[in-house]
């Protein structure tokens, strides 16, 4: 099977060898362990689209099968509450997004997402995380576009090489 991106663990004990904790032909990315360690939030693109999921994450670093989609359209960048009682992301058309969880239990429950406010992050062009959280829940850091871009879209020249020939 060929596989793409892949989420991987390193272990701070024992012989500190890294291992994956997913093999598939997807992209998965951007893990985030719960404040509790028994959850991982992480963006897949197995949809055709990438989107949220929760998965249970062992003591011992292995990924549970009750993978849990949360966003509906489209997200990447998840990131917890520090109380765990929430789950930020940024959903496709670039709306900062939050979901109600519950991580206590032995079920990850969580409600639907809703927005928060729209961004103007380049979050669905680079592959960098733009933002972070206050603890509470209530500030964000976000890395935003300022102005509208000035520049003309970029040309692409095909078969530049003959013009060498000329």
């Amino acid at each position: 099977m060929k596989t793409r991106m892949d989420l991987w663990a390193l272990p701070m004990f024992g012989d500190k060898k890294e291992y994956p904790l997913s093999n598939s032909p997807f992209d998965e990315q951007t893990p985030q362990v719960s404040p509790n360690g028994r959850w991982l939030a992480h963006t897949s693109d197995e949809t055709g689209n990438y989107e949220i999921y929760v998965q249970s994450f062992s003591a011992d670093g292995k990924l549970g099968a009750d993978k849990k989609r949360v966003s509906t359209s489209g997200g990447r960048f998840p990131v917890w509450r520090r109380d765990g009682s929430e789950l930020f992301f940024v959903a496709a058309d670039g709306q900062m997004m939050s979901a109600a969880v519950k991580t206590d239990g032995t079920e990850f429950q969580f409600a639907a997402p809703k927005s928060l406010f729209k961004t103007r992050m380049l979050a669905w062009v680079t592959n960098f995380h733009e933002y972070d959280v206050s603890p509470d829940g209530q500030r964000f850091l976000i890395g935003t576009l300022v102005g509208e871009p000035k520049a003309p879209p970029p040309t692409v020249i095909l078969n530049w090489t003959s013009e060498l020939k000329k």
